[in-house]
């Protein structure tokens, strides 16, 4: 087709027939991203370790969308949970067109106080969970030699903040291991690229910032001066679900008010 006939919009953010797996699909950012993909045509298996709202989330954006919607519960730490996820999508589905690598973990302690058992559940979660999750995705998607990854990093990944050694650490891990799989895997024409988000408020932000000495450093740190609202997620990730970013890979796209600016 010549260049002229793509060029077409709304259609090249299109989604219709599209199969999205969210992984942290009941809540916050997850939640968010898994109506943004749904309401652009996408049938969704959304995925997190709490069956009853997970449930309730799933019913939720099937009433909002029209679209099919699956809930599975799912430990993204357990291989074979993983797996599972994975046939559950391909004999309900026979494809996985998109990947939404959301899950994450952050609490936060003082470097000299840091335990191990903290460590191991952020980097476990963060970023173990998240490549063997890509891994499994993307051995579906080199069949077809077509998908999108998209791993949903953190500002985190790129600057620092006091109390987070571990979710920097693991941050700063899938953004580069976004890079090496975006590298890997272009041949089979996968893209894999990432979202960084500021200070959203969810379940997970909602007790640190109402520490109110907390709020105003970060409302500081951020150039326009607010949190980031769930709708603003919506945008980036059509985008890079589409064909839209075809010729995108290896990136990842702050979504950050301009934290990262400074």
């Amino acid at each position: 087709m010549d260049w002229e006939e793509r060029i077409k919009f709304p259609d090249i953010f299109d989604l219709s027939g599209k199969k999205a797996i969210v992984t942290g699909g009941s809540r916050g950012l997850g939640a968010a991203m898994a109506l943004a993909l749904a309401r652009a045509g996408a049938d969704l298996i959304i995925v997190a370790r709490g069956e009853e709202e997970l449930a309730a989330r799933a019913e939720r954006l099937r009433e909002l969308s029209g679209r099919e919607v699956t809930p599975v519960t799912a430990d993204l730490t357990r291989l074979e949970d993983i797996e599972r996820m994975v046939a559950t999508a391909m004999a309900q589905w026979g494809q996985i067109d998109i990947l939404v690598n959301n899950a994450g973990y952050n609490r936060p302690q003082p470097a000299v106080e840091f335990t191990e058992e903290n460590w191991d559940k952020t980097l476990n979660i963060n970023l173990k969970g998240l490549f063997f999750t890509a891994q499994a995705v993307a051995r579906e998607m080199i069949k077809r030699r077509y998908g999108k990854i998209i791993n949903i990093n953190s500002q985190m990944g790129f600057v620092a903040l006091y109390d987070r050694a571990a979710y920097c650490a693991s941050k700063g891990g899938v953004a580069q291991l976004t890079r090496a799989l975006a590298v890997e895997w272009a041949p089979y024409n996968i893209n894999v690229n990432g979202i960084a988000p500021t200070f959203f408020e969810t379940a997970m932000t909602i007790p640190l910032l109402a520490d109110e000495k907390f709020r105003q450093e970060v409302l500081w740190r951020i150039p326009m001066g607010r949190l980031g609202r769930l709708d603003e997620l919506a945008g980036t990730v059509i985008y890079l679900a589409s064909d839209a970013s075809s010729m995108v890979t290896g990136h990842t796209v702050m979504v950050d008010g301009g934290w990262t600016i400074w």
